[in-house]
């Protein structure tokens, strides 16, 4: 089974979903791109079918694509050690009732649950997930304030290791949302989790947007040596994003990494074949060929083939994920 492990889902709330969206920054001057990503417009992001027409899209997107099925992503609130939510340092939100629902119902979706493990019915809310058929726990450290070394969230991690549910953290970058914690980027910040047992995956493999922020690249293939239960995915990284360098590139696709990099879109950043190109991690004829892939989950595909990443980053995900059959 060929997986896209990293795919968002998007809601207003429309359709009782749950769901909010209310951009900030850069997310706000985003907008156009993420919903045109998607074959949407902003006069649908603010109309009465929004979640529902996303939805569809993403069906069609996988139905058409060479991928069997796409992880969807929840969206947690920023917390505080205490427990306190923090809405207002968000913008975004999706409920874990919403991926379960859509996963339950569309077997072209895997759910990928996001829960705060300061959150004081977090233990509760991972049994009712895990019941659900949660097949990873997805989660910003740096952006929802989780330092997952802290002594205090073990029993959780303890929890998610006996159950088999893979962590799939970002590390690395982020520009698009408010970020809580700088330091909480770096892929160390699994280190207690890898420890007690958790399979991790660290989203974006610690990579950093070239001269804004630091690159943990170097760390991540340094734990990838030591923690057997480490991998990475290669999401955002045929993009406009400047986290990919070709020197990166050529380790990821290298056989030492061989099936510790899971492929991932990052749906609905759009994909795109420009730095790639302009960097040399692929020719000229193949960016013009990737522009004529419409089906945005497929370009993304398409583009991570032309820069190297074999078939077994497609189909890796079927083992690492939780209940995949």
């Amino acid at each position: 089974m060929r997986i896209d492990c990293h795919v968002h889902m998007v809601g207003t709330g429309a359709g009782g979903t749950g769901c909010w969206y209310r951009p900030k920054g850069l997310t706000k001057i985003g907008e156009p791109f993420l919903v045109k990503a998607v074959g949407l417009t902003t006069r649908d992001l603010h109309g009465p079918e929004f979640d529902q027409l996303y939805v569809g899209n993403l069906l069609e997107f996988i139905r058409g694509s060479s991928v069997d099925s796409a992880l969807l992503l929840a969206h947690e609130l920023p917390h505080l050690e205490d427990g306190t939510s923090l809405p207002e340092r968000s913008s975004l939100y999706v409920p874990n009732d919403c991926v379960l629902k859509l996963a339950q119902e569309h077997s072209e979706f895997l759910a990928g649950v996001s829960i705060h493990p300061a959150r004081k019915d977090a233990m509760e809310e991972l049994e009712k997930c895990l019941a659900g058929g949660a097949a990873a726990l997805k989660c910003l450290p740096n952006v929802q304030g989780i330092d997952w070394n802290s002594p205090r969230y073990t029993a959780f991690l303890e929890r998610m290791a006996e159950a088999g549910l893979p962590l799939l953290a970002h590390t690395g970058s982020e520009r698009t949302m408010p970020v809580m914690d700088h330091a909480l980027a770096s892929p160390r910040v699994l280190t207690r989790a890898l420890e007690i047992g958790v399979t991790c995956i660290a989203a974006h493999a610690g990579t950093g947007m070239m001269v804004l922020d630091p690159d943990y690249f170097d760390v991540f293939t340094e734990m990838l040596a030591k923690y057997p239960n480490l991998y990475g995915d290669n999401s955002a990284l045929a993009g406009l994003s400047f986290r990919l360098r070709p020197s990166a590139l050529r380790v990821m696709t290298s056989a030492a990494m061989d099936g510790r990099i899971l492929h991932g879109s990052d749906l609905p950043v759009p994909p795109s074949g420009l730095l790639p190109w302009a960097f040399g991690m692929i020719p000229w004829e193949d960016f013009m060929d990737s522009r004529g892939v419409a089906n945005p989950l497929e370009r993304d595909a398409t583009l991570k083939r032309m820069m190297g990443f074999n078939d077994v980053a497609f189909t890796r995900a079927a083992d690492v994920l939780r209940g995949v059959k």
